[in-house]
């Protein structure tokens, strides 16, 4: 039984009378900057997935990725272009003839589709980066605008740094691309250094000064290096923007990036004040949360705004006795509003897959037959292990099968652990690998983990540097699973790995094999690059 709304819930959500709403794009980057978080590249599978699932959330215009920087990100946008409907298809290219061709050559198959040109502005970047003069920038906007819009008549234009360009300048380049054919005008906060007045004051001046200004969009792509992304975003809009670029966690470079959930929620929550609406099935959020936690490995803080675990749980005593009188006391939003559950739907060995499939797609995931077969078997496992099988429980087992190649070469046999504080820990592992067994015992390292990957490495012949490991408990309880993510680097390149077991050590090792899977697959997590981004 849904519960019932109180008179401030409805005075929070409703417009203010008399007002037009206006409507904001919700431009997600997530597979673009957010990509470029540290350990949070995407292979293409994930890709995929991750941009079904904003596609199916409702994102006006999804940024697919950069074509130019590697050959993976060139085929992630163009099946992405290929495949998913219902959004915009946006590629990003530097001004320059060759960056703009390939963005072309992979959004082309798009029903719709979005060419997206950058060059920074600022004086700090003229004099450091790039040595170009004004003249020279403003001649470079243009021709590369001019260029992309020869292939599609959807070209954004941004000039990096934005916030920090003189603002005669930011006003004459600004003029000259919407001459030249951009249709949008994004105006990034590239470092994070803007103040919410300062945003509002530039917005309100492109405005006033620019004079074909109300032949494009404005739109803002804020960063949060000083924590106020979101509400930079928010008063560009205030300023005249009607589009806002953002990522799912708020996930990006360095500080990352304004949150999609915190901006949703607050115009959704604040309908009353902002006179805003967006798009996005507002249910879907936590599931998509979900969905790119565990696909790039960046876990949400459980004190994050809207997603996070701890963000509709209240336990002080005096909070809980306001809402069981009352929701509104203590709750400006209820949790179904963005996608949690009232309480987790309990599985176990006696479920069937039909049960297990209506789950895992309430919790953000949609799974073929064959994955759907490989979950339900390891759900099988897991229940013969637990008495009752959690939604965190069915989260990690779905990433355990979406996270790595598409066919595992090295298979966990069997192991075996010895160690205690006062001798050298020894371990035993079995694995498969092309229908032979292979047996490692070692007695090395610093502990059972550390003993684990001298085995594994002696057994495969991969070499590893461990660069992060964290284990964590995906449910509550003694017999949680322990979910073990890492990240390893071979020979200059970046690998992640995710295991799940009730056995912490053995989730390890799982993790270990899904590296190693990764590396003799050839699938890295992504190609670095040095390419410049808005």
């Amino acid at each position: 039984m849904s519960e019932p709304t109180s008179a401030a819930d409805s005075s929070a959500t409703e417009p203010t009378p008399g007002v037009a709403t206006r409507h904001i794009r919700i431009f997600d980057t997530t597979l673009r900057d957010g990509e470029q978080s540290p350990g949070a590249s995407m292979n293409l599978a994930e890709k995929l997935e991750v941009a079904a699932a904003l596609a199916d959330m409702g994102v006006d215009v999804i940024e697919a990725g950069f074509p130019i920087a590697s050959p993976g990100d060139f085929e992630a946008v163009r099946q992405i272009a290929a495949t998913v409907r219902g959004s915009t298809i946006c590629g990003l290219a530097r001004c320059n003839e060759k960056d703009i061709d390939r963005a072309w050559e992979a959004l082309k198959v798009a029903p719709s589709s979005r060419i997206h040109v950058f060059l920074a502005t600022s004086a700090i970047h003229r004099q450091f980066k790039l040595r170009m003069s004004t003249d020279e920038i403003v001649e470079r906007a243009i021709a590369g605008v001019k260029r992309a819009a020869t292939h599609c008549d959807d070209v954004e234009f941004s000039p990096e740094d934005a916030c920090r360009t003189e603002h005669d300048f930011l006003c004459r380049v600004v003029e000259a691309a919407i001459d030249a054919g951009a249709t949008t005008i994004n105006v990034p906060d590239t470092v994070g250094y803007a103040t919410p007045e300062e945003v509002l004051e530039r917005f309100q001046m492109l405005c006033n000064r620019v004079p074909n200004i109300d032949k494009a969009v404005l739109s803002t792509h804020c960063h949060n290096d000083l924590g106020m992304a979101v509400a930079n975003s928010l008063a560009a809009v205030a300023g005249g923007a009607g589009q806002i670029e953002c990522t799912i966690n708020g996930i990006g470079e360095r500080a990352g990036n304004a949150a999609l959930e915190e901006i949703v929620m607050a115009i959704q929550t604040r309908k009353d004040c902002l006179n805003l609406s967006t798009g996005i099935n507002s249910r879907r959020l936590v599931p998509v949360s979900r969905l790119v936690s565990k696909t790039t490995g960046i876990h949400v803080q459980r004190n994050k705004a809207i997603v996070g675990r701890n963000a509709f749980a209240h336990e002080s005593g005096i909070h809980q006795d306001g809402m069981l009188k009352e929701r509104s006391t203590y709750e400006i939003m209820s949790p179904e509003e963005v996608g949690f559950a009232k309480t987790d739907l309990v599985l176990g060995k006696h479920s069937g897959r039909a049960a297990l499939a209506d789950r895992a797609k309430q919790l953000g995931f949609t799974l073929s037959g064959e994955q759907l077969q490989e979950v339900f078997e390891s759900f099988k496992v897991l229940a013969d292990k637990k008495k009752e099988i959690y939604d965190g429980d069915i989260v990690a087992l779905v990433q355990q099968q979406i996270s790595g190649p598409e066919t595992s070469q090295w298979s966990l046999l069997d192991y075996e652990v010895t160690s205690s504080r006062s001798q050298t820990p020894r371990v035993r592992v079995t694995l498969g690998h092309a229908g032979q067994e292979f047996t490692e015992q070692v007695e090395q390292g610093d502990g059972p983990i550390d003993a684990a990957f001298w085995a594994v490495e002696k057994i495969t012949g991969i070499e590893l540097v461990c660069k992060d490991f964290r284990v964590r408990s995906a449910t509550l309880g003694r017999d949680a699973i322990g979910e073990a993510n890492l990240e390893v680097e071979h020979k200059g390149r970046t690998y992640r790995g995710v295991g799940v077991s009730t056995d912490s050590v053995e989730s390890t090792i799982l993790a270990i094999l899904n590296a190693i899977d990764r590396i003799a697959s050839g699938k890295t997590d992504g190609e670095e690059n040095n390419l410049p981004q808005p």
